[in-house]
């Protein structure tokens, strides 16, 4: 195994960025009304990595504020039904409490399959609890960039547009929305190609018992082996054609409440709205396709419906942040530890086809060692006082396909938060605020 070291190890203010600070999307014009509250830690994003950051921050004294799209939070795991926690195992503090009250309210199924509406009140009580203020129905517009620092995220919703001032910014959106405004350099898509991981629209049936469809192997336990998902495959082709995704999976929720993934959506930009809303409207029909045709063959099938689609489509991968440093392809295959770890990934690189492919995904050749997560990949490189948490953190296009999934998400997202509750309470960036301080800090909240 490599070591990653610090040019000067101690303070995260070894790195010096040349890169130049791109214009962006600020109109004085409409600058919009002031919120009054000025916040220590404005997080953006209420995802599993946004609830992560905004909850932390505020257990570690910040007064906070969490910004979100929708109309609740958990981003892909209830906007997005994804109903499955992938690469949770070992990893404490936030994402072990989550679980745990997942499992005290019977909303859980072997450690990782999940309720999507139990979830959304569990987030929500975790916030409030925290004294988080949230704030929903809100989307970031743009940022107000002083020299290098960023000062505030400007948002525009029903109560019009509003300057949301900090002192520190997290992130969270995903796709990296807030640091492309801000200005920040990013990649995104494969590095020959270009090509970005397919989009899936998941989906929840009932009318269909998890004890039939074990008996008639498409799901094994709670969840679809492989061998289930070619079988399933095989179902739908006797409709007269092939899911857009190679291996369609079951997820049994409860033992009469379903989730399914079956649907592809292939050279999609996450940054075209349009893009989005075709391949949006595209999914659901090919979702509902499957179903109502899976109740044509009758058998198992037959009372089966669809109860729900989700409200956002899921997105694998967005831009890329460039942060202090990036995580690589070397650093999965020799199994890297770095000094300033915040988590260990232990997920396979999981890169969908770009293109059709009854395979459904490849790992590219890449046998991935449990790696760590780096917290200088979560500080921006180009604007101060702006970190990431989430899939948007700095990564190669094949690091990316491991560290993406949502247990290292919450992760990433509990890191950020330390970090900029103690850059903000002692008036620092984060890159100034130095390991030993946020390493104490996090064995304290994951004990």
């Amino acid at each position: 195994m490599k070591r990653r070291n610090f040019i000067k190890f101690g303070a995260l203010t070894a790195f010096t960025s040349c890169s130049t600070i791109k214009p962006h999307v600020y109109q004085p014009t409409r600058e919009g009304k002031t919120v009054n509250d000025f916040f220590d830690v404005i997080v953006c994003g209420g995802g599993p990595a946004g609830i992560a950051a905004a909850v932390s921050a505020a257990r570690s004294g910040a007064k906070t504020c969490l910004i979100e799209l929708y109309g609740c939070l958990g981003g892909v795991w209830t906007t997005g039904m994804l109903s499955n926690i992938i690469d949770h195992n070992g990893k404490l503090g936030i994402m072990a409490e989550i679980l745990k009250r997942l499992d005290s309210t019977k909303a859980q199924l072997q450690n990782s399959i999940y309720d999507a509406e139990a979830m959304k009140l569990v987030l929500e009580q975790m916030c409030a609890e925290a004294g988080v203020h949230v704030r929903l129905y809100t989307r970031i517009v743009s940022s107000i960039i002083k020299g290098r620092r960023i000062s505030a995220v400007i948002t525009e919703s029903n109560s019009g547009r509003e300057i949301w001032k900090a002192k520190c910014f997290v992130d969270a959106t995903g796709n990296g929305d807030l640091s492309a405004l801000s200005g920040c350099n990013f990649d995104l898509g494969h590095p020959v190609t270009g090509k970005t991981q397919p989009l899936s629209l998941m989906a929840i049936v009932m009318g269909i018992n998890k004890e039939d469809l074990i008996k008639e192997k498409f799901i094994n336990g709670n969840a679809s082996s492989s061998d289930n998902k070619i079988n399933l495959r095989k179902e739908i082709e006797k409709l007269g054609f092939s899911p857009s995704y190679g291996i369609p999976t079951f997820f049994a929720i409860r033992s009469d409440l379903i989730a399914i993934m079956a649907n592809h959506e292939y050279n999609v930009s996450p940054n075209n709205a349009q893009q989005l809303s075709d391949a949006t409207i595209q999914a659901r029909s090919e979702v509902n396709k499957i179903v109502n045709g899976l109740r044509s063959l009758h058998g198992i099938w037959e009372n089966m419906r669809l109860v729900a689609t989700g409200s956002q489509i899921g997105i694998r991968e967005g831009r890329r942040i460039k942060g202090i440093y990036t995580i690589n392809k070397e650093d999965m295959i020799s199994g890297a530890r770095f000094e300033d770890a915040i988590c260990r990934a232990t997920y396979m690189v999981d890169i969908h086809s770009l293109d059709y492919n009854k395979a459904g995904y490849t790992t590219d050749g890449i046998n991935v060692k449990p790696y760590d997560i780096p917290l200088r990949s979560l500080i921006a490189q180009d604007v101060d006082g702006l970190m990431m948490a989430g899939r948007c953190i700095s990564g190669d296009f094949f690091a990316h396909a491991s560290y993406r999934v949502t247990g290292n998400a919450v992760a990433m997202g509990e890191a950020a938060g330390v970090v900029t509750a103690i850059a903000s309470l002692s008036n620092k960036m984060p890159h100034e605020v130095t390991w030993i301080s946020v390493s104490e800090a996090l064995k304290s909240i994951r004990r």
